[in-house]
């Protein structure tokens, strides 16, 4: 068991001592279990650098978690590309397995973002019914979107053809609840 734990020149011993020296409780509380714990290292150069590996780890994960939740920006050219599938049944039917298989466990089978998995992430995934929404978004914005991916969403650009995401587009098109008769969410030849 450490016998004294040293944050700097603050022994960790005293409680009162530390809180007077502007220790935070938390810390305070952790540097104290590692006193305590036989399993940890008996040596306090060994806790320090544990403690600041603990904090850089935190730190590490706090800047992911905002990297990863950064606005999605799809490049203009993409927005302007045009769905070279025409929308059909047949198109509708070719991409309803792939949907089913890539997409239904975070977006839902009816894609308002319900799906089994939608739970677990951070952003939730997007309600593709939600027309208000879908009516802003190109065909090319949502081939850009599917094609590389945002954290949590994976890239399909090497998992799917072209013609399967642009059959994917038609899908997630047809989900929302009224269609548009803007020509930025239907920009069909």
């Amino acid at each position: 068991m450490l016998d004294r734990l040293f944050l700097g020149v603050v022994p960790i011993e005293d409680a009162g001592c530390a809180a007077q020296r502007g220790l935070s409780g938390s810390a305070f509380l952790f540097l104290a279990t590692l006193c305590e714990n036989p399993a940890m290292p008996a040596n306090p150069r060994r806790a320090k650098l544990f403690f600041i590996a603990l904090l850089l780890i935190a730190g590490a994960a706090i800047i992911y978690t905002l990297y990863a939740n950064r606005p999605w920006n799809v490049p203009e050219e993409a927005k302007r590309e045009i769905n070279p599938v025409a929308p059909s049944p047949a198109a509708l039917a070719a991409a309803k397995p792939i949907y089913s298989d890539k997409c239904a466990n975070c977006h839902g089978d009816t894609g308002k973002g319900d799906g089994p998995d939608a739970k677990s992430y951070y952003p939730a995934p997007t309600d593709l019914t939600d027309s208000s929404r879908m009516e802003n978004i190109t065909d090319g914005e949502l081939f850009y979107k599917i094609s590389e991916g945002h954290k949590p969403m994976p890239a399909f650009k090497r998992k799917l053809t072209a013609e399967q995401r642009w059959q994917l587009v038609l899908l997630v098109r047809s989900f929302a609840a009224a269609k548009s008769s803007s020509p930025a969410a239907q920009n069909q030849p």
